[in-house]
């Protein structure tokens, strides 16, 4: 048997009903928002300078580097 053959067999025999598609539809909003969520933690628990120096005033825990051609004589 064929991988298209197995591949087919298995979508055809367990298409999603016309409920569980609303349901799927359903719970995007919520699924968006949890994942933004952990993201959002692991970032923070991470402290990934990177990503963390672009959330407002939590970058502030991250100083700055001063400008060389700045310096005070």
């Amino acid at each position: 048997m064929s991988l298209k053959k197995k591949v087919c067999g298995l979508w055809c025999k367990h298409k999603p009903t016309d409920n569980q598609k609303a349901l799927a539809k359903a719970f995007m909003p919520s699924a968006a928002t949890f994942g933004l969520a952990a993201a959002l933690a692991v970032v923070y628990y991470t402290d990934w300078k990177v990503i963390a120096g672009w959330i407002p005033l939590y970058n502030t825990k991250f100083p700055k580097p001063e400008d060389p051609k700045k310096k005070t004589k």
